[in-house]
């Protein structure tokens, strides 16, 4: 085989990896994330989260030092240990236990839950591990993983989903418009790239969160009288 085939088709490969990766983090992939918050409506009610440097400094927190970054960890590790079901099995339990409310817990869950169902237009035996659930993060890098899509690429877009649902949820709060809230993900590339590149050279043992207003705003949303979103 000739090097300009042997690239072609991994040029080939390399495209096909990042459709999936477009269309499993799409807003449009049916996993509903939409309708959560993760907090962050709370955040809006308690005058937390007030503009867009606020939404910028309350995102750039969690990524860097919350949920955002466990969750990187998580699925690096998903993604590392796509082929070990015990591994596997190891790092679904600690994703569990570390969702740190009712409704992160229930967000996390629900939604890997539905991930892993739309997933299954991807046949592929790692689905059969976990039943029909599993956090969230753990979900798509154990599919991302099956799939070959690159480990720095997966979390690099895990991450920018992630920011840019929570951005959509401060423009329905009212907090910003669109054109601020693009400005908003815009502002977050660098550093998602280099949580990314972080997250994909670490390991379960770099896991800890110190966002601990995040974590009492998700706490406090459980009684919010009238909301918009599930968490």
């Amino acid at each position: 085989m000739d090097t300009a085939t042997t690239t072609t088709m991994t040029e080939g490969a390399a495209t096909q990896a990042l459709l999936r990766l477009v269309t499993w983090l799409s807003p449009a992939f049916p996993v509903g994330a939409f309708s959560y918050s993760g907090g962050l409506e709370q955040a809006v009610h308690d005058g937390l989260v007030a503009n867009a440097d606020d939404l910028r400094l309350w995102l750039e927190t969690l990524v860097n030092h919350g949920p955002g970054w466990n969750d990187a960890l998580l699925l690096a590790e998903s993604y590392r240990g796509h082929d070990d079901p015990a591994r596997l099995q190891a790092v679904a339990e600690l994703a569990e236990a570390l969702a740190g409310s009712r409704e992160r817990h229930m967000e996390t869950m629900l939604l890997g839950e539905a991930f892993l169902a739309a997933a299954g237009h991807w046949p592929h035996p790692v689905l059969e591990t976990f039943g029909s659930t599993a956090a969230y993060p753990v979900a798509v890098g154990a599919v991302a993983g099956a799939h070959r899509t690159g480990l720095e690429p997966t979390i690099a877009a895990f991450l920018n989903a992630t920011m840019s649902s929570a951005v959509s949820v401060a423009i329905r709060c009212g907090v910003i418009g669109q054109r601020d809230g693009v400005g908003v993900v815009a502002g977050l590339e660098a550093g998602i790239a280099a949580v990314a590149s972080r997250a994909a050279r670490g390991s379960l043992d770099e896991l800890g969160s110190a966002a601990i207003v995040a974590d009492i705003a998700s706490l406090k949303h459980e009684t919010l009288h009238s909301r918009l979103f599930r968490s």
